[in-house]
């Protein structure tokens, strides 16, 4: 392993990535050494899901918004 070629990518760093040559590539399997490695297209990965997504967040500040009014009536009520 520790003599096997390296990967001549380079990092985000700027520095080399130290991580195996695939078999008879100069690159490893996370560099594009392999079909179909490295980061999903369309960069799936930064997708909004759940709590953060916009539909949530409004409807979270309409939540707010609606327990705002029914507060200050109950104040008004007293």
């Amino acid at each position: 392993m520790q003599s096997s070629p390296r990967c001549c990518a380079r990092t985000r760093d700027g520095g080399p990535c130290r991580a195996p040559a695939r078999r008879g590539k100069q690159r490893c399997r996370m560099h594009g050494g392999a079909r179909r490695s490295g980061a999903p297209r369309g960069n799936r990965n930064a997708q909004k899901h759940g709590l953060f997504t916009r539909a949530a967040k409004a409807e979270s500040g309409q939540q707010r918004l609606l327990l705002k009014e029914a507060q200050r009536l109950l104040e008004e009520l007293k």
